[in-house]
């Protein structure tokens, strides 16, 4: 647990006196704690944690190495007790004439979507009903080689920015970093080479099979104060049409 604690303040850049201030527990206290001299009380522990914005999947991790019981559940979004959150999720993506909108967990698996996205997918040439019938991750469909990261006009800033995102989420998400490792050797050229603005809201523009350019804003919905670890994890997105062109190609696929 030690070690563990240790890791978590390095990869945050702070130091041991900065937390000590955070926390109230003593420098001195806390340097014996990182190196072993010192156990450490659960209510230290989740005090130092809380002092390091640790997520809640390394909060379980931290008290399962210091010996205690994990704080935090991390049911399945299909477990019973989560059916209130799949309504609450299906009311967020399936409105009357939603624009294109999906639901991802931590690791941008794409665990929900609804029609406005399949039609946005029809617009782009890609076989719809086969790619949402499937596991789907965004990460790994938009920058794999010769991916979705393809239909993007301005590919190098939007892909920057997403995987700026990505990996500053995955800062807490242990799994999500595994995933980014893996993805990292097939990043084209472009990678890192644009600046990353990192704002809540990212307009983009995509290119419809038929050549017409597409435009859309995305803003981000995730849970207040969740203490459910997947419930942590889950993100809202909807792509709303910046332009009367993509609201008409979108309303034509919804007629047929």
């Amino acid at each position: 647990m030690t070690a563990l604690l240790a890791t978590l303040r390095k990869s945050r850049r702070v130091s041991q006196l900065e937390l000590s201030l955070r926390t109230g527990v003593s420098q001195r206290h806390l340097s014996c704690i990182e190196t072993g001299r010192s156990g450490v009380g659960r209510e230290t522990l989740l005090t130092l944690l809380d002092g390091l914005g640790a997520s809640l999947e390394e909060r379980n991790q931290a008290l399962l190495a210091a010996g205690y019981a994990p704080a935090h559940t991390e049911r399945s979004l299909d477990d019973p007790e989560m059916a209130p959150v799949r309504a609450a999720l299906a009311q967020l993506i399936h409105a009357n004439g939603a624009a294109p909108a999906l639901v991802l967990d931590g690791e941008y698996n794409v665990v929900m979507a609804n029609a406005g996205l399949a039609r946005l997918l029809t617009l782009l040439g890609l076989p719809a009903e086969a790619l949402l019938a499937q596991p789907l991750n965004l990460l790994r469909a938009v920058f794999a080689p010769g991916g979705l990261r393809t239909l993007c006009v301005d590919e190098a800033w939007l892909c920057n920015e997403m995987w700026a995102r990505a990996s500053r989420e995955a800062e807490h998400l242990p799994r999500l970093r595994t995933l980014l490792d893996e993805l990292r050797p097939t990043l084209a050229p472009w990678a890192g080479s644009e600046t990353c603005s990192l704002l809540p809201v990212l307009a983009f523009r995509l290119r419809a099979a038929d050549g017409r350019v597409l435009s859309f804003f995305s803003t981000l919905t995730s849970f207040g104060t969740p203490l459910d670890i997947t419930l942590a994890s889950l993100k809202v997105e909807h792509l709303f049409p910046t332009d009367e062109v993509t609201r008409a190609a979108l309303a034509e696929v919804a007629m047929g």
